[in-house]
C-alpha cells in the first residue's frame, strides 16, 4: 500500500496494513513497546477490531525490533521517535491517529508534542517516567553485559539507559498536547504504574479521556485485549462523530 518505509538511517521498517472502509482516509498507526514488535496479540486484535469498524490500520516494528532492519542495541525512545516520523511522512495524505503501547506511547508523546500530523493520540499502558522505568527494571544490570528481561536478543545498552535518563519524563511535553487523547491502563499493570496515566489525565488540558481496566495487565492478556480494542474503537467513533 505504501511501498517500502525506511527510517533516516535507511533501515527498512516492517509493517502490516489492514484496510478499512473503502474511500475512508482515517488511518490508525500502531506502535509497540520496548523489546516487542508489531505482532503482539493486543496489536493484532486491535487492528482486526479497527478493520471491522471501518478503520484502516498500520502496525509497524521499530528499527531493530521484529523484522525491521537495524540493531536492537541502537533502540531507544528518540530513535524510535524518528522512526515514527518517517512512517508519518509515508502516510502524509491520511488523517492519522497514533496508538502507542508502553514505551511506544512515550514515543507518541515525543512526536505529538512537536509535530502536527498526528490528529488523535491513544496511549495503552503508556510509559511516562522513562528514567524511573529504566532504573526500576534495569538499574541493577550492567549495560553491555546483560539482557532486558533475560532476552538474549535484547541486550541492555548504555545508550538506551542514557536516552531514558535524558528524557526523564514525558509529562512536561504532555502539557502542550491539546489533541483528543485516550489513555487506557490496566489496574494490574506491574510494568508501568497506572498512576502515570492518571497524572496525564489530571493535567489541565481538554479532550482527554482516561479508562482504567480492572484486572488488566500491561499487555492486556487474555480477554482484556478484546475489551481494550473495543474501548479504542468506541472512542474513535465518538471522537470522529463529534
Amino acid at each position: 500500500m505504501f511501498g517500502s518505509i525506511r527510517n533516516i538511517q535507511g533501515e527498512l521498517l516492517e509493517y502490516d496494513f489492514l484496510p478499512g472502509e473503502e474511500g475512508r482516509k482515517d488511518l490508525v498507526i500502531i506502535g509497540h513497546g520496548v523489546t516487542a514488535n508489531k505482532d503482539r496479540e493486543w496489536a493484532v486484535m486491535l487492528s482486526a477490531a479497527l478493520a471491522k469498524a471501518g478503520f484502516a490500520s498500520l502496525r509497524f516494528s521499530f528499527s531493530g525490533n521484529g523484522g525491521s532492519e537495524g540493531r536492537f542495541e541502537d533502540s531507544c525512545p528518540n530513535k524510535e521517535a524518528d522512526d515514527l516520523r518517517c512512517v508519518l511522512q509515508a502516510v502524509s495524505d491520511w488523517q492519522v491517529t497514533y496508538v502507542g503501547h508502553s514505551m511506544g506511547a512515550a514515543v507518541g508523546v515525543l512526536v505529538a508534542a512537536a509535530e502536527t500530523c498526528i490528529l488523535r493520540l491513544v496511549s495503552l499502558g503508556g510509559m511516562v517516567d522513562t528514567a524511573d522505568f529504566a532504573q526500576r527494571k534495569f538499574g541493577d544490570l550492567q549495560p553491555g553485559n546483560a539482557f532486558m528481561w533475560e532476552k538474549p536478543e535484547c541486550p541492555l545498552t548504555q545508550s538506551f539507559m542514557d536516552d531514558m535518563r535524558t528524557i526523564d519524563s514525558v509529562e512536561p511535553l504532555a502539557k502542550s498536547i491539546a489533541l483528543p487523547w485516550l489513555l487506557v491502563h490496566g489496574s494490574a499493570d506491574t510494568v508501568v504504574p497506572i498512576e502515570e496515566s492518571e497524572r496525564l489525565y489530571q493535567q489541565d488540558a481538554p479532550h482527554r479521556t482516561f479508562i482504567s481496566m480492572p484486572d488488566a495487565d500491561h499487555v492486556f492478556s487474555g480477554p482484556h485485549a478484546a475489551i481494550m480494542a473495543e474501548q479504542v474503537v468506541d472512542w474513535l467513533q465518538a471522537n470522529l462523530a463529534s
